[in-house]
């Protein structure tokens, strides 16, 4: 379900994926007369992989069992993807080991299907959590139960939001096998991994067909102004509000969502990635004359609260939020490679102009 305002998600038939997915799950649960219903996609949700919902209902020894479910599929590749792999292992065994090692609401992941012979790509089952999400098309600041709440409510979301990162980046890594949250880049400590990782990932989104001065210069500034590295924490990856379903009447987090950028880094990405995000929307608010929400989760916010929580204070936040803001550049590209692919975009001489946010960037980088 998509409306004028979101770029299109994927080439994948509807009716088809219904079908096949029908025959797959009866087999999962042992009952060929297992039905699925309420078949459908959420709008307003993100463009890296596809995501449906659907109800479920099938026999077991019990009686009828009825849930209302989510499926991830990975991307094609005819839909131009927005990362070059989607490492569905990744996302699963982090979202577990999330759920074993702390209070962190993540939806309980139930089946894993690693072959493509079902839908074309592979896919994960997770349980369905109802709840409210801030926006991102439109965002959040222009309007909706986010902007109407009182002070007070946008602090609780606020501090609710920052302690997920605060639990993540408490789990003791020490016993646990990390392997699969490496980055198989070069760097002798994991930020520099981290780094070198988005470093090759800008290279595969441009190719040799164009490239992007803010992006290129954002990354000379990072490096010639490399910050105190912390520890290293199990990293969320994609840590921002708009991947957090919160309850329907309160501002307490429900589930976690969107674990594939999930890695090793210090717990500065995360907040970094996390104020940046809305400094990004809050930017677009007042270019377009909107008062948005300039309060909000900014870094002497986000770095407070964490604080507050944790005991630890950030280190050298500001580069961190460049940091994001050269990422989502990147993913800015890619996104408008997609909406070109689908006839939605074309691409002009001003290459920069895909990114919304360059004129922060590059300000940000001037009073760095």
């Amino acid at each position: 379900m998509t409306d004028g305002l979101e770029p299109q998600r994927t080439s994948l038939d509807s009716e088809q994926v219904r079908t096949r997915l029908t025959s797959w799950f009866q087999e999962k649960v042992s009952d060929a007369g297992a039905t699925i219903s309420d078949f459908g996609r959420p709008s307003g949700s993100g463009m890296s992989s596809e995501t449906l919902l659907f109800s479920a209902s099938w026999a077991t020894e019990q009686g009828q069992q009825e849930q209302e479910l989510v499926a991830r599929l990975a991307p094609t590749s005819q839909d131009i993807p927005v990362f070059p792999a989607y490492d569905l292992k990744l996302q699963v065994a982090t979202m577990r080991l999330v759920e074993n090692k702390t209070q962190v609401p993540v939806p309980k992941t139930l089946w894993v299907e690693d072959s493509a012979e079902v839908l074309g790509v592979p896919f994960f089952i997770m349980e369905r959590i109802n709840g409210r999400v801030p926006a991102d098309i439109p965002p959040y600041v222009f309007g909706g139960w986010l902007l109407d709440a009182t002070d007070e409510e946008q602090h609780d979301l606020e501090r609710s939001a920052v302690n997920i990162i605060a639990e993540v980046s408490q789990i003791d890594l020490s016993l646990l096998d990390t392997s699969f949250l490496e980055f198989q880049t070069p760097g002798e400590t994991h930020l520099k991994r981290h780094f070198s990782n988005q470093l090759d990932y800008y290279s595969w989104v441009v190719g040799d067909q164009r490239r992007h001065p803010v992006i290129e210069s954002a990354s000379e500034w990072l490096q010639s102004n490399w910050p105190t590295e912390s520890e290293t924490v199990l990293s969320w990856g994609d840590a921002r509000i708009g991947n957090i379903m919160f309850g329907l009447d309160n501002f307490q987090p429900v589930a976690v969502l969107d674990w594939e950028m999930a890695g090793l880094a210090p717990v500065e990405v995360d907040l970094g990635w996390m104020s940046f995000l809305h400094n990004f929307f809050q930017n677009i608010a007042e270019v377009l004359e909107f008062k948005g929400m300039p309060k909000f989760m900014n870094s002497e916010k986000v770095s407070k609260i964490y604080e507050e929580l944790t005991g630890e204070k950030p280190q050298d936040l500001r580069w961190f939020e460049i940091y994001a803001g050269m990422r989502h550049a990147i993913i800015m590209s890619r996104i408008n490679d997609r909406s070109v692919r689908f006839g939605e975009a074309e691409w002009t001489e001003d290459v920069d102009s895909v990114i919304p946010h360059r004129d922060l960037l590059w300000s940000m980088m001037a009073n760095g």
